[in-house]
């Protein structure tokens, strides 16, 4: 019996053993049947990813690049326009800017009403964190910054950057209030070294100036649920024009409705009222002088130059222009500088850098040029101050100096 047992009991074990063995096999040939299925897979892919023999694409540009810029006669340009009188042009441009940044959000019902989610006490200033009604589709999270004292104060709207960097926007500015997580306050201590770890907003405060700042679409907390990723910015900004939105343009009427909010502050002197930032920002504030009579003068560092070296291949740079300052159809009537032109005869301040690759230095100077000799057309060229700093592209403390020296002339 015993002996039965043994030997039934090692025919199992053998069998279990030869199942265990054709089972690895299976399971091998499995993976390296896996195996070739990604790795014929990964050479498909590496197969389309190959350009092709024809092409029309190179970069991020078309091949016929130059071509199109050949055909730029800027019919609307003030020297081209024919239009005599220069307040009768500054409306005529103005409106076409208007017609190409398509439908506006529509104003909020009943004014700009204000939410306040907190506020601390700073060296000089008060903080504070409000929610404000900019349309009647959305509300936008913005600072404020307050001097202590009697008002009214002269006041900024401080436009922040895009970097790429899509996680905050206001707080590019101005410090974080103790209200933010952790997180936040990490990231905009990080973000400070293009600026050499100074906010901007906050020197702006502690030298008397109401500084209001306010996240973007797309920035901060007016982002994706899912959390910021560039890679998704276009892919929004073109879905938003199914809508018949441009994004670029809802920034900048967002800039424009924030301003009226600022101008309507009881600390706020509204005569007195500029705007400012570095990169986007810089784009920002001389597209917003351009647009609103609220602004007394505005500094821009490090944004300003002509399409035709902005969008050649010239240059080794892999990107151009893009949604964030893009509106369509425009064009065809005026480049860059012919907009800022708009802005005359406001005080205006440009620093660009020599070193910055974004902004090829001759076309700074051809823009500088053009805005140079309109301003001198309307006997304002004082009004114009244009420098070409030996700078990479940032927004150190010399140049935020440089910017609060220019608003204490001109405001």
């Amino acid at each position: 019996m015993c002996s039965t047992f043994r030997t039934f009991a090692a025919n199992e074990l053998q069998e279990m053993k030869r199942k265990a063995i054709v089972i690895a096999i299976i399971m091998l040939l499995c993976s390296s049947f896996a195996t070739a299925q990604e790795r014929e897979r990964s050479n498909s892919t590496r197969s389309l990813q190959k350009g092709r023999a024809k092409y029309e694409f190179q970069r991020n540009l078309p091949v016929y690049a130059d071509s199109l810029i050949a055909h730029f006669d800027y019919p609307l340009a003030w020297e081209n326009s024919g239009i005599k009188k220069f307040a009768k042009w500054k409306k005529v441009a103005r409106q076409k800017v208007f017609d190409c940044m398509l439908m506006p959000p529509p104003p909020p019902a009943d004014g700009y009403q204000t939410k306040v989610l907190y506020e601390e006490q700073r060296d000089g200033y008060k903080a504070r964190k409000i929610e404000i009604r900019l349309s009647q589709y959305y509300t936008v999270p913005a600072y404020v910054l307050i001097p202590e004292g009697k008002g009214q104060f002269p006041a900024i709207n401080l436009l922040h950057d895009h970097g790429a960097h899509l996680y905050i926007g206001k707080e590019k500015m101005i410090r974080p209030l103790a209200c933010e997580d952790a997180e936040v306050m990490k990231d905009a201590e990080e973000w400070l070294a293009g600026y050499e770890g100074q906010f901007f907003g906050d020197y702006l405060a502690q030298n008397g100036y109401v500084v209001f700042s306010a996240d973007a679409p797309m920035w901060g907390e007016r982002g994706q649920k899912e959390g910021p990723r560039r890679d998704r910015y276009d892919m929004i900004a073109g879905n938003m024009m199914m809508y018949g939105i441009d994004l670029s343009a809802w920034m900048t009427y967002d800039d424009i409705a924030g301003t009226e909010f600022l101008a309507q502050m009881p600390e706020v002197d509204a005569s007195r009222i500029g705007c400012t930032g570095w990169s986007m920002g810089a784009y920002r504030a001389w597209m917003l002088a351009a647009l609103s009579d609220r602004i007394t003068a505005s500094a821009s560092v490090c944004w300003m130059v002509t399409t035709d070296e902005q969008m050649s291949f010239k240059y080794s740079r892999t990107e151009n222009g893009g949604f964030a300052n893009c509106l369509p159809g425009l064009r065809r009537w005026m480049d860059y500088p012919h907009i800022a032109c708009i802005a005359c005869p406001k005080p205006m301040l440009f620093i660009n850098g020599k070193q910055d690759k974004l902004f090829p230095v001759p076309g700074v100077q051809k823009a500088f040029a053009i805005m140079h000799n309109v301003w001198q057309s309307q006997n304002a060229d004082a009004n114009l101050e244009t420098e070409l700093w030996d700078i990479p592209h940032s927004c150190g403390i010399k140049a935020q100096k440089r910017v609060l020296d220019f608003f204490k002339k001109h405001l």
